[in-house]
């Protein structure tokens, strides 16, 4: 193959043609092979990727960063890249690895590339590598998520449900199936609030509670996604209610009792005939008073006027003393 068109898709044409061949070239092939030149672009790469991220995520700290970034570094990240631009093309490998695969091989691919960065840095100097870098990793950068990314199925179940104020997960060990030295273990995940119970097999404990946590998270998220937005509005609004100390049935019961105010004032009126101006407008209030309002109003009304109590004062004044 080429390596004028691996040159191109990293962006970087070797002055030194041998740095390439050298870190294209694995050590089943022949004594001068590419993991000196590893270990050089794994310490850059570490370094470019740092700086990318400081650049790229300016609020998150420290411990974040630094998961973020070995994950972007792994193994795995490092083989999807090598997938990207094809770099098993590119492979120098000796007859034995051809006919296992090894250009298949993650491993393989992942210690090419950073292999790869390390010519580059020895070929052009720093920024050169930190250039190819930031090419191969622009498309990375764009859909990481650095509050997820590195987080475990578990972890990011148990973030869910403190976010939504859940109980954490329950996880027991419902079988075990196989042979003693190759046993693989079937895991229930319960999260009871939501009424969410499901299974996880994986070959240890821990492989297992990591499948099942990963198909519990899947279900709550697309019952949450199932859920009206009304609904959970409602429901929302309700909690709040609760928490402020009014109830609904409360709400209905005040309501209730000014209805109810509504209909004794509006039979009275139609009961007792038209009285003066004052008397009137003693009545009225009736209408739009709470339910303890009749009482009142009967109080206020059963009272002697003050008319009455002035003359029965002037009587008392008038009346002359006998002897």
């Amino acid at each position: 193959m080429d390596d004028q068109l691996l040159q191109k898709r990293l962006g970087h044409v070797f002055k030194d043609a041998a740095l390439l061949q050298q870190a294209l070239t694995h050590r089943s092939h022949s004594v001068l092979h590419n993991e000196r030149l590893e270990f050089l672009g794994d310490s850059i790469l570490n370094c470019v990727v740092a700086s990318l991220l400081f650049e790229s995520f300016t609020t998150i700290d420290e411990g974040d960063l630094s998961r973020v970034r070995a994950n972007l570094v792994k193994q795995q990240s490092l083989y999807e890249i090598a997938q990207r631009i094809e770099l098993s093309q590119f492979l120098r490998l000796g007859e034995g690895e051809l006919k296992s695969g090894g250009f298949r091989r993650p491993s393989i691919l992942a210690d090419t590339l950073e292999a790869l960065f390390g010519a580059i840095f020895l070929d052009a100097g720093f920024d050169a590598a930190r250039e190819v870098i930031r090419g191969l990793y622009a498309p990375v950068l764009v859909s990481v998520d650095p509050t997820t990314l590195g987080k475990d199925a578990k972890t990011l179940l148990q973030e869910f449900l403190q976010s939504k104020k859940i109980a954490l997960p329950q996880y027991n060990v419902v079988a075990t199936h196989g042979a003693a030295h190759n046993q693989e273990f079937e895991i229930e995940c319960l999260v009871p609030k939501l009424e969410i119970q499901v299974f996880g097999t994986g070959g240890s404990r821990r492989a297992g509670e990591q499948a099942a946590a990963k198909l519990a998270l899947e279900t709550a998220l697309a019952m949450l996604a199932k859920t009206p937005a009304a609904a959970r509005k409602s429901k929302q609004r309700t909690a709040q209610l609760k928490l402020a100390g009014i109830a609904t049935v409360q709400t209905e019961a005040v309501k209730d009792g000014k209805e109810a105010a509504k209909d004794a004032g509006k039979e009275s009126a139609k009961d007792k005939p038209a009285g003066s101006p004052k008397q009137k407008s003693l009545l009225e209030p009736a209408a739009a008073a709470p339910a303890t309002a009749p009482a009142t109003a009967t109080a206020v009304t059963s009272a002697p006027s003050a008319t009455d109590t002035a003359s029965q004062q002037h009587t008392q004044i008038t009346q002359p003393k006998t002897a």
